[in-house]
Protein backbone atom coordinates (compact mmCIF):
# COMPACT_ATOMS: atom_id res chain seq x y z
CA UNK A 1 0.00 0.00 0.00
CA UNK A 2 2.94 2.38 0.63
CA UNK A 3 3.99 1.47 -3.12
CA UNK A 4 0.57 2.55 -4.39
CA UNK A 5 0.58 5.79 -2.25
CA UNK A 6 3.92 6.59 -3.13
CA UNK A 7 3.21 6.48 -7.01
CA UNK A 8 0.12 8.04 -6.75
CA UNK A 9 1.66 11.63 -4.48
CA UNK A 10 4.74 11.33 -7.52
CA UNK A 11 1.89 11.33 -10.25
CA UNK A 12 0.44 14.13 -8.59
CA UNK A 13 3.21 16.17 -8.36
CA UNK A 14 4.42 15.83 -11.97
CA UNK A 15 0.87 16.84 -13.18
CA UNK A 16 1.53 19.77 -11.16
CA UNK A 17 4.66 20.69 -12.67
CA UNK A 18 3.69 19.90 -15.92
CA UNK A 19 0.53 22.14 -15.75
CA UNK A 20 2.46 25.28 -14.28
CA UNK A 21 3.45 27.66 -16.91
CA UNK A 22 6.92 28.29 -17.10
CA UNK A 23 8.57 31.97 -15.95
CA UNK A 24 10.96 33.43 -17.79
CA UNK A 25 13.46 35.39 -15.86
CA UNK A 26 12.65 39.01 -15.72
CA UNK A 27 9.63 39.02 -17.59
CA UNK A 28 5.91 38.81 -16.15
CA UNK A 29 4.38 35.47 -16.31
CA UNK A 30 1.25 37.25 -17.19
CA UNK A 31 1.87 39.14 -20.49
CA UNK A 32 2.69 35.64 -22.19
CA UNK A 33 5.87 37.51 -23.99
CA UNK A 34 8.51 36.31 -25.41
CA UNK A 35 12.25 37.03 -25.84
CA UNK A 36 13.42 38.56 -28.87
CA UNK A 37 16.60 38.96 -29.66
CA UNK A 38 18.38 42.23 -30.96
CA UNK A 39 20.29 41.98 -34.22
CA UNK A 40 23.20 42.19 -32.31
CA UNK A 41 22.49 39.17 -29.86
CA UNK A 42 21.72 36.95 -32.54
CA UNK A 43 24.66 38.11 -34.84
CA UNK A 44 27.09 37.30 -31.84
CA UNK A 45 25.04 34.50 -30.52
CA UNK A 46 24.87 32.49 -34.26
CA UNK A 47 26.43 33.73 -36.74
CA UNK A 48 29.35 35.17 -35.88
CA UNK A 49 30.33 31.61 -34.22
CA UNK A 50 29.55 29.14 -37.10
CA UNK A 51 31.75 32.06 -39.51
CA UNK A 52 34.40 31.65 -37.13
CA UNK A 53 34.00 27.09 -36.71
CA UNK A 54 34.05 27.34 -40.52
CA UNK A 55 37.09 29.00 -40.50
CA UNK A 56 38.76 26.61 -38.15
CA UNK A 57 37.10 23.90 -39.57
CA UNK A 58 38.39 24.97 -43.00
CA UNK A 59 42.15 25.42 -41.79
CA UNK A 60 42.12 22.02 -40.42
CA UNK A 61 40.47 20.75 -43.67
CA UNK A 62 37.47 19.19 -42.46
CA UNK A 63 35.29 18.58 -44.87
CA UNK A 64 32.53 16.52 -43.38
CA UNK A 65 32.51 18.96 -40.51
CA UNK A 66 32.29 22.07 -42.85
CA UNK A 67 29.37 20.79 -44.55
CA UNK A 68 27.30 20.56 -41.17
CA UNK A 69 28.54 24.03 -40.22
CA UNK A 70 27.64 25.26 -43.34
CA UNK A 71 24.15 24.57 -43.31
CA UNK A 72 24.14 25.52 -39.35
CA UNK A 73 25.31 29.37 -40.40
CA UNK A 74 22.73 29.33 -43.58
CA UNK A 75 19.51 28.69 -40.80
CA UNK A 76 21.19 31.05 -38.86
CA UNK A 77 21.63 33.60 -40.99
CA UNK A 78 17.62 32.59 -42.32
CA UNK A 79 17.04 33.38 -38.31
CA UNK A 80 18.51 36.61 -38.80
CA UNK A 81 16.38 37.84 -41.97
CA UNK A 82 13.19 36.47 -40.42
CA UNK A 83 13.65 37.97 -37.01
CA UNK A 84 15.00 41.39 -37.88
CA UNK A 85 13.66 41.63 -42.09
CA UNK A 86 14.37 45.55 -41.50
CA UNK A 87 16.61 47.23 -38.96
CA UNK A 88 16.99 51.17 -38.42
CA UNK A 89 15.62 51.85 -42.16
CA UNK A 90 18.22 48.99 -43.02
CA UNK A 91 16.66 45.78 -45.53
CA UNK A 92 18.34 43.38 -43.52
CA UNK A 93 17.26 40.32 -44.92
CA UNK A 94 17.61 41.69 -48.74
CA UNK A 95 21.69 42.21 -47.42
CA UNK A 96 21.66 39.13 -45.90
CA UNK A 97 21.01 37.12 -48.72
CA UNK A 98 22.13 39.69 -51.69
CA UNK A 99 25.62 39.62 -49.12
CA UNK A 100 26.05 35.98 -48.70
CA UNK A 101 24.53 33.99 -51.31
CA UNK A 102 27.09 33.52 -53.66
CA UNK A 103 29.98 32.93 -51.45
CA UNK A 104 28.13 30.14 -49.20
CA UNK A 105 27.31 28.47 -52.78
CA UNK A 106 30.81 28.98 -53.70
CA UNK A 107 31.65 27.54 -49.95
CA UNK A 108 29.52 24.71 -50.57
CA UNK A 109 31.03 23.49 -53.94
CA UNK A 110 34.31 23.92 -52.69
CA UNK A 111 33.74 21.53 -49.73
CA UNK A 112 32.40 19.05 -51.96
CA UNK A 113 34.98 19.41 -54.22
CA UNK A 114 37.49 18.86 -51.12
CA UNK A 115 39.07 21.97 -52.79
CA UNK A 116 41.63 23.62 -50.64
CA UNK A 117 42.30 26.85 -52.91
CA UNK A 118 38.41 26.81 -53.89
CA UNK A 119 37.59 26.84 -50.12
CA UNK A 120 39.93 29.55 -49.22
CA UNK A 121 38.95 32.07 -51.62
CA UNK A 122 34.70 31.56 -50.87
CA UNK A 123 35.91 31.87 -47.03
CA UNK A 124 37.76 34.77 -48.22
CA UNK A 125 35.05 36.34 -49.78
CA UNK A 126 32.36 35.42 -47.48
CA UNK A 127 34.33 37.13 -45.03
CA UNK A 128 34.26 40.79 -47.21
CA UNK A 129 30.71 39.87 -48.15
CA UNK A 130 30.19 40.23 -44.33
CA UNK A 131 31.93 43.58 -43.74
CA UNK A 132 30.17 44.78 -47.03
CA UNK A 133 27.26 43.83 -45.13
CA UNK A 134 28.45 45.65 -41.93
CA UNK A 135 29.27 49.13 -44.28
CA UNK A 136 25.77 48.95 -46.01
CA UNK A 137 23.94 48.77 -42.51
CA UNK A 138 26.42 51.20 -40.92
CA UNK A 139 27.50 49.53 -38.62
CA UNK A 140 31.35 49.30 -40.08
CA UNK A 141 33.34 49.35 -37.01
CA UNK A 142 32.45 45.45 -37.04
CA UNK A 143 35.24 43.71 -39.02
CA UNK A 144 35.31 40.14 -39.25
CA UNK A 145 38.22 38.66 -40.24
CA UNK A 146 40.07 34.87 -40.24
CA UNK A 147 40.08 33.60 -36.91
CA UNK A 148 43.22 33.67 -35.67
CA UNK A 149 43.08 31.43 -32.71
CA UNK A 150 40.41 29.43 -31.16
CA UNK A 151 38.13 30.33 -28.28
CA UNK A 152 36.56 26.75 -28.28
CA UNK A 153 39.26 25.01 -26.37
CA UNK A 154 36.94 22.32 -26.23
CA UNK A 155 35.90 21.45 -29.77
CA UNK A 156 39.05 20.09 -31.92
CA UNK A 157 38.50 21.14 -35.48
CA UNK A 158 40.28 18.70 -37.23
CA UNK A 159 38.57 15.52 -38.84
CA UNK A 160 37.63 12.61 -36.60
CA UNK A 161 40.25 9.55 -37.02
CA UNK A 162 39.61 5.88 -37.22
Amino acid sequence: MSSRRSTIACLVVTAAIASTPLAVPGQPASTGASYRPGLGDLMTMTVQPRHLKIGLAGQERNWAYLGYELHELEEALERVAEAWPTWRNNDIAGLVVGSTKEPMEALEAAVKAKDVVRFDAAYTRLTAACNACHQSANVAMVVIQWPRSSPFANQDFRPARP
